[in-house]
């Protein structure tokens, strides 16, 4: 009798493993591809590895979302955030004339396999891959052109209130990718000021600075209040270099000198051109759909099928 018993155990282990395995091998498996559509490929370069390694956009967009946006976010943005992906990645591929499309990490962007999500979200992967793959499906094929052309479609984590123009970031005047405003970053969401503190000799040797006093003066700022020059004992330094060479989380900042310290505040996080993921996932909470965070974010763009 306990062998029959053991023997339907083991039977009904076999038979759920079986059921579990396929239905993983079909959630993450590829997206299907709808008949009459062509396939469209990436080459995706791990400078880790020096490897180049090819593989169907739609699949590509779905780790690029789950690496660069949280899968909490409103479905809206997260949709918001597949096209302009995949707009990025299309940009590149036109443009790119090299052995590979884009760069997997913060020289292009992020990305994510299914054994990386399963090991960031854990008991989380499934509904979240899911919640992730049908945004993009919703989306498929879906980018942003101006004028007919594809756009070259910045985006960032969360800005000052104001998006920043591109040609003061990028120096690419790009006319899609002007100042708006982004009223949903602010002081609510978690980390949008942030103090970051150093000693006053880190802070000299960051800028190659003499370190006997520190003044700071002339600060001009753009219209989204972004930091463009200062000048810090007597040398003119650009934002942007002030900000990668200290390693703020943006050029919205103020300087503080104290006895033995120095302390930089910031506001928002990233670049600041184009779509600012938090204002995005705002405006989804507000009820806009995707096409209004995009239309919102660059400016004059329309939504094509490839």
């Amino acid at each position: 009798m306990k062998n029959k018993i053991l023997l339907a155990v083991v039977v009904i282990l076999t038979a759920t493993l079986i059921f579990v395995s396929l239905t993983v091998k079909e959630i993450t498996g590829p997206l299907p591809i709808p008949e009459g559509e062509t396939a469209i490929t990436v080459r995706l370069l791990d400078e880790s590895t020096n490897t180049i390694t090819e593989k169907n956009l739609e699949d590509y967009i779905i780790g690029v979302v789950a690496a660069e946006m949280p899968a909490s976010f409103e479905t809206e943005a997260l949709k918001a955030q597949a096209i302009a992906a995949r707009t990025f990645a299309m940009y590149k591929k036109e443009t790119r004339n090299l052995d590979y499309d884009l760069i997997i990490g913060t020289k292009d962007q992020a990305y994510q396999d299914n054994q990386a999500l399963l090991k960031k979200w854990g008991l989380n992967f499934f509904p979240n891959y899911l919640k992730i793959r049908e945004a993009v499906n919703d989306t498929r094929g879906q980018v942003l052109t101006y004028e007919g052309n594809i756009i070259n479609a910045f985006y960032f984590s969360m800005s000052n209130g104001y998006t920043e123009n591109s040609e003061l970031v990028f120096q690419q005047d790009l006319p899609y990718l002007n100042s708006v405003s982004s009223e949903w970053d602010n002081a609510s969401i978690t980390n949008y000021e942030f103090t970051k503190t150093m000693t006053k000799e880190e802070f000299c040797n960051a800028l190659a600075i003499s370190c006997e006093t520190i003044e700071i003066k002339d600060i001009v700022r753009s219209d989204a209040n972004r930091i463009l020059n200062i000048t810090i004992n007597d040398q003119v330094f650009v934002g942007t270099v002030v900000r990668s060479k200290l390693g703020l989380r943006s050029t919205d900042f103020d300087i503080t000198v104290n006895d033995t310290t120095v302390s930089i505040t910031t506001r928002g996080y990233g670049h600041g051109v184009g779509m600012s993921q938090y204002g995005a996932n705002g405006m989804a909470k507000e009820g806009y759909s995707y096409e209004e965070i995009l239309k919102h974010y660059y400016q004059n763009t329309e939504i094509t099928k490839l």
